[in-house]
């Protein structure tokens, strides 16, 4: 048995509790139950967790037959991540923290056919702002899993690593009828808010194994190219590539109340989708699932960029360009009824600046195709932001996500 990461898979269920409770925190009777873990377990993380500030004490919970239990929250300033949206004509970079809040971000005009290097010196110099306005420290951290998994490996000094063994160690059980820790030792000094990486979202197609963009509708330069390590060596962080609707669905599926299987339809400068099945981000083998702007629906239509004709996105977007909304939502309800009808998908989540700009229009639209059809999948319109999602990249391993 691989013991380090048995506890780093651990760790990781108890932070992804602590990020769901919110501030109203979670015992560890409640942690214990929900995890499988034994109480003697969940006390053991829960003080490793504090003592890297991941986590902290928030107040009592009124006594149902024994002592009050003391309940924990994620301190979500503990650790933040950069999340990059490289858009066909934009760029976007934000800050976000443990809780996946923005807490900053920047914004500029940038052409995607501009030039690898022009594209690659800008991300570099808006992340850099975003580092010195926010005085976030701007060296690497170390996996926030990985850390947690044992004491000695955040501490600082000999003093702080003797208190942070001490504490794991000596933990007294005071929720009698659960046999739970209600509270730990004083945690040693955490370390100073770090980043742990950045995400960078982009348009498709592209490998997310090997971090390198595909033939990009209208920029087929991007090919090849080794966005993910030249981003690494510029940045200093560890950086995840993805498609932009993977990345916003990724970050909508972490904010869902139950997991289900829904699709994310993103009109901007392009068209395409994210699938969620049944909680997970459906990539593909070769991150090419999702490629929903490229369904043929008109055998003789225009001429499409990825050399196809009548594809959905081709059609859409000239309705756009034209003013034609509702026939650009007619478009896209088409193609949302084929995918509801392929994967039986429980929901149609519609996002990207065209949207956006006319919510309730596509929003009629696509329920209007859909129930002209008999589907009965939910539609409903996002402002998430695809930067955020690419911060996910990042911060949903953290979770086990």
């Amino acid at each position: 048995m691989n013991l380090p990461a048995l506890r780093s898979h651990n760790a990781a269920l108890v932070l992804d509790l602590l990020r769901t409770a919110g501030e109203d925190g979670i015992s560890r009777l409640e942690l214990a139950e929900r995890t499988g873990l034994t109480p003697q377990a969940v006390s053991k993380i829960t003080a490793r967790l504090r003592a890297e500030g991941l986590a902290r004490e928030a107040g009592r919970r009124a006594s149902t037959g024994g002592k009050p239990r003391t309940v924990l929250r994620l301190v979500p300033s503990a650790a933040y991540a950069v999340g990059v949206h490289l858009d066909r004509d934009e760029l976007t970079v934000v800050l976000v923290d443990l809780a996946g809040v923005r807490v900053a971000r920047r914004r500029t005009s940038l052409d995607l056919g501009a030039g690898v290097d022009v594209v690659l010196d800008a991300i570099g110099a808006e992340v850099e702002a975003l580092r010195s306005a926010t005085g976030v420290a701007t060296e690497t951290a170390t996996a926030v899993v990985k850390r947690a998994a044992t004491a000695t490996a955040v501490a600082k000094t000999a003093a702080t690593a003797t208190a942070v063994a001490k504490t794991a160690a000596t933990a007294v059980a005071r929720e009698t009828e659960s046999g739970i820790e209600a509270g730990d030792e004083a945690p040693a000094p955490a370390p100073a808010p770090a980043l742990l990486g950045a995400g960078v979202a982009m348009p498709g197609p592209l490998d997310h194994l090997t971090g390198t963009p595909g033939r990009v509708t209208g920029h087929p330069h991007w090919e090849g190219v080794p966005l993910r390590d030249e981003l690494v060596r510029r940045l200093g962080l560890p950086v995840e590539l993805d498609k932009d609707t993977n990345a916003t669905a990724l970050g909508l599926a972490l904010h869902a109340p139950v997991p289900d299987s829904f699709a994310y339809l993103h009109l901007g400068t392009g068209l395409g989708s994210g699938l969620v099945l049944d909680g997970a981000l459906h990539r593909g083998a070769r991150t090419g699932a999702g490629e929903f702007g490229h369904q043929t629906v008109q055998l003789d239509g225009p001429p499409c960029g990825c050399g196809g004709r009548g594809c959905l996105e081709v059609l859409c977007l000239a309705a756009v360009a034209r003013g034609d909304i509702p026939e650009a939502a007619r478009i896209l309800g088409t193609g949302a009824a084929n995918l509801v009808r392929l994967l039986d998908i429980d929901r149609v989540v519609l996002g990207g600046r065209v949207v956006l700009a006319a919510p309730e229009e596509f929003a009629r639209g696509t329920r209007e195709v859909l129930a002209g059809l008999g589907l009965a999948a939910e539609v409903a319109v996002t402002p998430y932001a695809v930067a955020e999602g690419a911060a996910q990249l990042i911060l949903a391993p953290i979770f086990g996500k």
